[in-house]
């Protein structure tokens, strides 16, 4: 195949309190998850195997636990194919930063916002809002944290030949926004669509230009209805 390729995964299913949507938990992959993980390595490993690419040996994670363990169940069924990687962290890979509300309940998050006479309350969808940053320090909106993947990506891809892919690890929210600031989806196709967990979407950068060659987005009714926002 001609170009880069890079195989997006956001990581597997994973142990997260009800209704926290932040991106920065520390809890590990539930067991469904890990079941998830070693069945998008397969799938990953077919794509590789029909579309005759050459593996880049290290695979790009964010440093959230979740995404570090199903990057690392994929390299130790590669392994076991007789396919040597390594992995490696990058904070360039996590999901969108709600900043100091870090770890706090929605519920939690708008109470604070209500109390607090500088600031207004948020509509009801700001969770999946693509522009909207909650007012803390260090937050940032789902299109920044697109656009700090996005820019992670173009520079993994320099680093790679034709016919290379470079898989990478993250988080679903993050990756669809920068797959839109890549020209791969449209703005309003970021709000109908989710990721599936662990299961890879391959995109190429051909002739300076990004698109998608194989895997598939979750098709979603409303954006609100994703658990994206809840297991980002």
């Amino acid at each position: 195949m001609k170009g880069v390729v890079v195989a997006l995964l956001r990581h597997a299913d994973y142990e997260q309190p009800a209704d926290v949507p932040s991106a920065h938990l520390p809890y590990p992959l539930t067991a469904e998850g890990i079941v998830q993980a070693k069945q998008g390595a397969s799938q990953l490993l077919d794509l590789i195997r029909e579309q005759n690419l050459k593996i880049s040996p290290v695979i790009e994670c964010s440093r959230m636990l979740r995404a570090w363990q199903t990057a690392s169940l994929i390299a130790e069924y590669f392994e076991a194919a007789g396919i040597s990687v390594t992995l490696t962290e990058f904070d360039a890979l996590a999901e969108r930063s709600v900043g100091a509300a870090a770890n706090l309940t929605v519920a939690q998050i708008e109470q604070i916002l209500a109390n607090d006479p500088r600031y207004e309350q948020p509509a009801g969808n700001w969770k999946s809002t693509s522009d909207f940053r909650l007012p803390f320090q260090g937050a940032e909106s789902l299109s920044e944290a697109g656009a700090r993947v996005a820019a992670h990506l173009e520079h993994a891809a320099d680093g790679c030949t034709d016919g290379e892919l470079k898989i990478v690890v993250g988080h679903g929210a993050s990756m669809r926004h920068a797959a839109a600031h890549l020209g791969v989806l449209s703005r309003d196709e970021v709000g109908l669509y989710s990721m599936y967990h662990a299961a890879p979407v391959l995109i190429a950068r051909v002739d300076g230009r990004w698109l998608q060659v194989a895997g598939e987005w979750k098709l979603r009714q409303r954006p609100e209805d994703s658990d994206e926002y809840r297991h980002g």
